[in-house]
């Protein structure tokens, strides 16, 4: 295992864009750590289309508000690669040091988040002059990291806390921690900002946070060793990254719904801007998967380069 796949073995994103969204994705940027690229895919033709050298393990992604910018985490590089969405090159390689994992990015204004496995700590990087801004202290081996909508609040999945960060955006500060199930990887925050579903690695759960309270309100069983979540037609999508499946439950009631086959240990995923599709990266298939989210069935699959993670907001 290479990089952030060594930091995942140890385990037993990201608001929309002060654009108006696109009513439906165009292409999928993925992180495929084992051949240190990052894979094009048009999902038009579904194919991949070209395949960008990013050295260092790439594992979690994120697209700045207007997607021009496309922000990847080098776990084994210790650093930030920023690529530039329209050239597919990369502009810059911002060095962090540490075990950059998942990364965020402030839907207002710009600022990127990056998760540091290693200590209790993001890193805010200003989007301008891509330069740390900051340090913001967190728990023990933070992963996921998603932003409210608005801006104002974030959140980080701190996994040996078994916990949440609850992190004010404007004065850098930790305001609340919320206790959740074992191990937390993955963290997706609704389109309302009103909750937060967290993949709960160690108990094959996800927890449903309140995030206006501060607190969990809810949890429901899913597969084996879930990774992350995504939010689409009124349900949860769930990659199980030990059954090869994703698990549905419904957000209103927390009703579990069908599991559905994808390819081997998923772990990425992301719905579409519209909500009919979510999009599955699955590691050990070296596939992505696509998957309408209505009628809840698989309906093409992508060949990729080795090993894509495509850990946080993928799409463009």
């Amino acid at each position: 295992m290479r990089g952030a796949r060594r930091l995942a073995g140890l385990c037993l994103l990201v608001g929309a864009g002060v654009l108006p969204a696109p009513s439906r994705a165009v292409e999928a940027f993925l992180t495929a750590q084992n051949s240190d690229t990052v894979d094009v895919v048009d999902l038009d033709g579904m194919k991949v289309v070209a395949a960008i050298p990013v050295p260092g393990a790439p594992a979690g992604i994120a697209l700045s508000p207007d997607r021009a910018r496309v922000y990847v985490t080098a776990p084994e590089g210790k650093a930030l690669v920023v690529i530039d969405a329209a050239s597919r090159r990369i502009d810059r390689t911002v060095p962090l040091g540490g075990g950059p994992l998942g990364v965020g990015v402030n839907p207002v204004s710009g600022a990127v988040y990056v998760a540091d496995w290693y200590a209790k700590r993001l890193w805010e990087v200003d989007p301008k002059s891509l330069a740390v801004a900051a340090e913001i202290p967190v728990g023990t081996s933070p992963s996921g990291i998603a932003v409210t909508p608005e801006g104002k609040f974030l959140l980080a999945a701190d996994r040996d806390d078994d916990a949440l960060s609850l992190v004010d955006t404007a004065t850098r500060q930790r305001v609340a921690v919320i206790p959740v199930g074992t191990r937390p990887f993955g963290v997706t925050i609704d389109a309302e900002g009103k909750r937060a579903y967290a993949a709960n690695v160690g108990s094959n759960d996800v927890s449903v946070v309140d995030i206006a309270a501060r607190r969990e309100v809810g949890r429901v069983k899913v597969g084996e060793r879930p990774y992350a979540v995504a939010l689409a037609q009124g349900r949860a999508f769930v990659t199980d990254q030990y059954g090869g499946t994703v698990s549905t439950f419904d957000t209103a009631t927390l009703a579990p719904g069908p599991r559905l086959e994808v390819g081997e240990y998923p772990e990425g995923i992301q719905a579409s801007p519209d909500g009919r599709s979510v999009y599955v990266a699955n590691w050990e298939s070296n596939t992505l998967t696509v998957i309408d989210a209505a009628s809840l069935r698989v309906t093409g699959t992508v060949k990729t380069s080795d090993g894509p993670r495509a850990f946080g907001q993928f799409l463009r």
